[in-house]
């Protein structure tokens, strides 16, 4: 069975990307090792997506694949976008969440849209894959699952957020299960 690093940590994605990733083990970056942090300094999803795929491509020397995801408000002109994990000036869910809420109060515009890049390096190759997810905001948590900003993201057609949908119904519509499917076809698609 062939191996696939995953630049991450995040016991949530790690476990939604396992639902939809199938013959191929997936490998964490403790199951390789690796326990740096890897600076995200760019302004844009797929070359903070780039930087995480090739210090853990440079480590190993494995297939990898990272992914740059976030949030992107539009009535916050697109924030917190590539900050959505630090947006409220460091790594806290529950802030970020809270921050997001505050700066829409009284906003009637509530769109958004979660977006996921995955870069993945396969045999040497870089490549790049994307998932968008259209949605709304809600004005206040509602649901305990998913992680992040899932608890007032209600996704298009439905009318329940992140947070309270099951894993299986998310991995069917979220950004990120858009993308990894993208891969995971290429992955099955057979070299020339």
């Amino acid at each position: 069975m062939q191996q696939l690093v995953i630049a991450s940590n995040n016991k949530g994605k790690i476990r939604e990307i396992a639902s939809i990733v199938e013959d191929i083990e997936l490998l964490s970056l403790a199951d390789i090792g690796f326990a740096e942090e890897i600076a995200e300094p760019y302004h844009t999803f797929e070359e903070n997506a780039l930087a995480k795929a090739s210090a853990i491509y440079g480590f190993c020397g494995k297939n990898v694949f990272a992914d740059d995801s976030g949030l992107c408000v539009n009535a916050l002109n697109g924030e917190p976008g590539v900050d959505s994990a630090h947006y409220c000036g460091q790594r806290d869910d529950e802030q970020n969440t809270q921050k997001v809420l505050e700066e829409l109060n009284g906003t009637a515009d509530r769109s958004a849209f979660y977006k996921a890049v995955i870069c993945l390096i396969w045999d040497g190759e870089v490549y790049y894959f994307e998932g968008i997810c259209e949605g709304v905001i809600t004005t206040e948590r509602r649901g305990a699952g998913g992680f992040g900003y899932d608890p007032i993201f209600i996704p298009a057609g439905y009318d329940k957020t992140f947070g309270e949908l099951p894993l299986e119904e998310k991995n069917k519509i979220s950004h990120r299960a858009k993308a990894v499917t993208k891969m995971v076809a290429f992955l099955k698609t057979p070299a020339p």
